[in-house]
């Protein structure tokens, strides 16, 4: 049976095109789903229209949009469709007609008399509403569909009286009646799944209206499980709050995502909380509260079976460890449950868990000791100095410097673990990028307490005083002093009776002697300390401390990678990376490894290297996903920048951007403002180029070496590109400047950036600087300082291959037009094909060359390059001539004149040059 017999012919079914969304975020339920469910709206459409079929049933998990699928698809049909909408009340429910009371309630009594009557006066009823269209019906849960209620839409289906249209989560679920249907394929099924990670980011960017950084798409998938019915749930709630704000042309979030429930989310919770056993709540709640419990710990409270069941409905999840952490399976519903509990019942059900009684709490692991204070915090109850302490650090190391702070600010100065807290608070402001107020807090230790601590605590906090100091400006330039004296007193106590023990005495001083290795990184003062390093890094006659040994060689890679030794640094980072598996519980050993091999990768030309090396190391952990995703979206960024990608890199670098603009105590907005100069410079856009520029040289402020160095590199080659005629004096500067300091390879890349336009003298340093360095970055720097120097084409098509296998496309684009220009000179017609050919396979990626083709060659006449290009292309004398409607004589004519032009001696060599 076709649609048009059915009366269906006339009725569109295309859904409308969403409106453009407004700044503030406000999004209709109807137009999200839209957005997220089109392709599925159109499935159950058509399944529903297609010959011999009574109707539809959409299924899938909790929470995937299937109401709202099914309200978009009959949207779609307009006002010619009569449409009818019934929910039933939930599982359990025995209320006869549950789902159809209201139309029940407008029948007259004579057809209430039994349950034909009612079944025929319900029919009736609806016809009338219809009034001659057809009629289509969305059941919601359709899995708690009554016996007489089932009864009455089978004949409303039978009679075509209706269509049906059915949301279950799983068709075993519907009456018997109804999987006979789908069975029989009466009905047919729609099966809806969740949104994968990239249909995630573009439902948000097409719902907001403006871009989206894949960071937060991540996370918000990874809250709500690809869910768009809780997604859309969750950015209404950030936007309400003021958390998921509107940045220039970026939308980002201003702290971490906290669920209060305060907007329909918490409906949607209620919802299927209220669904639940009362034994099933109470497991909600416990985890909601404890956020992970060891299997065994929760199988002593409840049993096996209420855990497997829960399990097999996905409400909670067990890790695949030795310990068998469960959580439950959706944070966002321990987030809003946790908020309902009074304290009472926090306290409650904390007592309840094994293992929180006062004299088990010294044999909890690090994850449980976490939770434990974590829920003795939403009690509003006090820790024990010690446990806060021990939780203070926990979170350091697992990067919640928030919760650290709360950790700590519960100690006392008059608690003896006072100053160690201090330590901890001061790391976490670090992490917060916030280093007055980590000075502040060691500041408040006294002399007393100072002098009170162990060897090895001394030592900590010094190197933490020195970790704070390096970012102050007025303080910076007393940290040698600070660290002499330091040393000082480390001395005394081992000449004098002290109760420190000789090894404890020696952790201290390697201590301290990495905070100075950390400190002169960090102002990138390497050669100083080369040797000293080396011998600290050697497993022959170094440090007995492999931990000590390992640090220092994470730091020697960077500075051999800075001082020239491009291929020590690379052979030494591949050591160190099959090392690291065995030292993973080390604090921070594995972030401060991937940010170090990121510039040892992206300084030695391994762009594309350094950009994988972040891949799975954001440099955080535990609920700051957010927080490490504006420092990694900026290294992509500027790795792009570097290697002439400009159109690749300006959506890390806004998406960094806006991020940092919200937290202004982060101190990389720079760099992140200058690469973006950097990268519309290479795109051709001057406009938004010059913008971004003035931003950067507004935004100066502390930073570590290699960042601020990368700011400036980034501003001065933005500045050359727009054509300021001093930036290649800074650049110039700059690199004599990184030279007399030993930073070989720092003093190349600036002196490359300069020489774009050199003189005799440039080339030269150039070439010392390349002949100083390693690797083929330093290859390619001498390559191109000889073959500019002397103008020779065939060297800079070499630098032109060089640069392509580094995938550097900016310089590559460099060299070809100088190798062109070198060509056309010269004669050298092969050169010079081959140049352009190179540079025409540039033209999409490197729009905006940095050195422009001075030598265009003689003109052709129009005739001439018309038929140059049919020769060009392999056509014969005489196809030519019929081509263009001229005689073979004159074709021959005309390409004598090409040759003679061109100095080419064959018609292969005229392809590229035309």
């Amino acid at each position: 049976m076709s649609r048009d017999s059915l009366g269906w012919g006339n009725v569109s079914t295309t859904l409308a095109p969403a409106e453009e969304e407004h700044a503030t975020g406000r999004i209709d339920g109807h137009r999200w789903s839209g957005l997220a469910r089109n392709a599925d709206a159109d499935r159950v459409c058509s399944a529903l229209l297609a010959p011999g079929r009574m109707g539809v049933v959409i299924t899938g998990d909790r929470g995937v949009g299937k109401s709202l699928v099914g309200r978009t698809a009959l949207a779609g049909f307009g006002p010619d469709v009569y449409t009818l909408q019934l929910r039933t009340s939930g599982p359990g429910a025995a209320t006869p007609y549950g789902c159809l009371a209201f139309t029940l309630a407008r029948l007259p009594q004579s057809s209430l008399g039994s349950p034909t009557a009612i079944l025929q006066g319900i029919t009736s009823l609806i016809r009338e509403d219809a009034a001659g269209r057809q009629c289509v019906i969305l059941l919601d849960n359709a899995g708690a569909l009554d016996e007489l209620s089932t009864g009455v839409l089978l004949n409303l289906l039978q009679t075509r009286t209706a269509r049906l249209v059915a949301t279950v989560q799983r068709t075993t679920d519907l009456p018997p009646d109804f999987y006979w249907l789908i069975t029989s394929g009466q009905l047919a099924e729609v099966r809806l799944a969740n949104l994968t990670e990239v249909e995630t980011l573009g439902v948000l960017q097409a719902a907001l209206g403006h871009r989206v950084s894949s960071a937060l798409a991540s996370q918000l998938h990874q809250l709500v499980g690809g869910s768009p019915t809780l997604l859309q749930a969750v950015v209404s709630e950030q936007i309400e709050r003021g958390n998921l704000v509107l940045s220039g042309s970026v939308w980002t979030l201003v702290d971490e995502v906290v669920l209060d429930g305060r907007t329909a989310l918490e409906d949607i919770v209620r919802a299927r909380y209220s669904r639940e056993t009362p034994v099933a709540r109470e497991v909600i709640e416990v985890l909601s509260c404890a956020r992970t419990l060891p299997l065994s710990r929760l199988a002593r409270m409840y049993s096996p079976g209420i855990i497997a069941d829960m399990e097999d409905a996905g409400q909670i999840v067990v890790d695949r460890t030795d310990r068998h952490l469960v959580s439950l399976g959706d944070r966002y519903l321990g987030d809003i449950v946790r908020n309902w509990l009074s304290v009472e019942r926090r306290l409650e059900l904390r007592d309840k868990v094994p293992g929180h009684q006062e004299s088990e709490l010294g044999e909890l692991t690090v994850e449980d000791l976490l939770a434990y204070a974590a829920w003795t915090h939403d009690c509003h109850a006090p820790l024990a100095p010690a446990h806060a302490l021990a939780a203070a650090g926990a979170a350091v190391r697992l990067f919640d410097p928030k919760f650290a702070l709360k950790c700590a600010s519960s100690l006392n100065p008059g608690d003896s673990e006072w100053a160690e807290g201090q330590l901890e608070k001061s790391a976490a402001y670090l992490q917060l990028g916030l280093p007055p107020q980590a000075m502040a807090a060691l500041d408040d230790v006294t002399e007393r307490q100072l002098g009170a601590l162990p060897a090895e605590v001394f030592a900590d906090l010094i190197a933490a005083k020195v970790d704070s100091m390096a970012w102050l400006e007025d303080r910076t330039g007393k940290v040698p002093e600070l660290i002499r004296q330091a040393r000082k007193r480390l001395h005394e106590l081992s000449v004098n009776e002290h109760p420190a023990t000789a090894e404890e005495l020696s952790r201290a001083g390697l201590c301290l002697d990495l905070c100075e290795f950390n400190y002169l990184s960090f102002i990138g003062d390497y050669e100083p300390m080369m040797e000293r390093l080396s011998a600290a890094a050697s497993a022959d006659g170094g440090s007995a401390c492999p931990v000590h040994r390992l640090r220092s060689s994470i730091i020697l890679m960077e500075a051999l990678c800075m001082t020239g030794k491009e291929l020590e640094a690379r052979k030494l980072l591949r050591v160190i990376a099959g090392q690291l598996s065995e030292w993973s519980t080390i604090p921070r050993i594995q972030e401060n490894f991937a940010w170090r091999s990121f510039n040892v990768l992206l300084f030695s030309g391994q762009w594309r290297q350094s950009i994988d090396m972040l891949k799975g190391a954001s440099g955080r952990a535990g609920h700051g996903l957010h927080s490490g995703s504006a420092a990694t979206d900026l290294a992509v960024g500027v790795a792009y920048v570097y290697a002439g990608r400009g159109y690749l890199a300006l959506a890390p670098l806004l998406a960094a951007i806006a991020q940092l603009e919200v937290r202004s105590s982060l101190h990389s907005l720079q760099q992140a403002y200058a690469a973006a100069a950097f990268a519309y410079a290479q795109t051709g856009n001057s406009v938004q180029a010059a913008v971004y520029l003035n931003r950067a040289r507004s935004a100066d402020g502390p930073a570590r070496f290699a960042v601020r160095t990368s700011a400036d590199f980034c501003m001065d080659m933005a500045s050359r590109w727009l054509g300021d005629p001093e930036a290649k004096d800074r650049l110039v500067r700059s690199a004599e400047r990184h030279f007399r300091a030993d930073r070989y390879t720092l003093a190349g890349i600036f002196m490359l950036g300069a020489t774009v336009n050199g003189t005799a003298k440039d080339f030269i340093f150039l070439a010392d600087i390349a002949a100083l360095r390693q690797g083929p970055l330093a290859e390619l720097s001498g390559v191109i300082a000889a073959g500019s120097r002397a103008k020779d084409a065939p060297l800079m098509l070499q630098a032109a291959e060089l640069a392509a296998a580094l995938e550097l496309d900016a310089v590559q684009a460099r060299c070809a037009a100088l190798a062109f220009d070198f060509a056309k000179s010269a004669g050298l017609s092969a050169s010079a094909s081959a140049a352009h050919t190179m540079l025409e396979g540039l033209a999409e990626s490197v729009p905006a060359l940095p050195v422009m083709p001075r030598n265009s060659g003689p003109v052709l006449t129009e005739r001439e390059r018309q038929i140059a290009t049919l020769a060009g292309n392999g056509v014969s004398n005489r196809d030519i001539a019929l081509e263009v409607g001229i005689s073979v004589r004159t074709v021959e004519g005309h390409l004598y004149q090409v040759f003679t032009k061109l100095g080419v001696s064959s018609r292969s060599d005229l392809l590229g040059l035309i």
